[in-house]
């Protein structure tokens, strides 16, 4: 439990900092897009520098070594599988986690751009991060399991996501577009 505390921990820190950071880069990615005429340079900054903010911690994390075997899970559900009759506490970390590693990604993208105004297309951008977070873990041996269950939880995660600020989403209001 330990290593699981230690992980987290990662993710405030990293979160903390990120959060730090985020004013002045909202402020002033929004006033360079202001100067440059874009259309929404709130909109696109707040949603560019909160995808950043929101996804890294959770890069951090699943990056960081943690000494245990590699492994991979190409079985869809085999590891979920692995999770009946394990405490709740991991069950929730391990599912929960994976649900929001690109919440930040799924919520925001949609906002940032007109082209993303699509749950399908956030996902498909969602499930090529996670692959690509899965491969490095692989590649970079990192002790951790790379497996399709991760992609699953993460694209989902996204997708959900994406719903709750449908709303808000580029391009749905008649000649509004967030153009880069």
């Amino acid at each position: 439990m330990a290593d699981t505390w230690e992980l987290w921990g990662n993710v405030i820190i990293a979160g903390t900092f990120a959060a730090l950071l985020a004013v002045p880069a909202i402020m002033a990615l929004s006033r360079r897009r202001a100067r440059a005429g874009h259309a929404a340079p709130l909109r696109t900054a707040l949603a560019d520098v909160g995808i950043a903010v929101g996804t890294a911690p959770w890069a951090w994390m699943i990056l960081t070594p943690s000494g245990g075997p590699s492994d991979v899970g190409l079985v869809p559900s085999g590891d979920l599988a692995d999770l009946v009759g394990a405490p709740w506490e991991t069950v929730f970390v391990q599912v929960g986690g994976n649900l929001l590693v690109f919440a930040a990604l799924g919520a925001l993208l949609p906002l940032r751009s007109r082209a993303m105004s699509s749950t399908a297309r956030v996902a498909a951008v969602a499930a090529a991060c996670s692959i690509t977070a899965e491969a490095l873990q692989y590649v970079l041996d990192l002790g951790r399991v790379s497996s399709v269950d991760d992609v699953l939880l993460n694209t989902a995660g996204a997708a959900i996501f994406s719903l709750v600020t449908r709303r808000w989403w580029a391009g749905r209001d008649p000649g509004v577009t967030a153009s880069r």
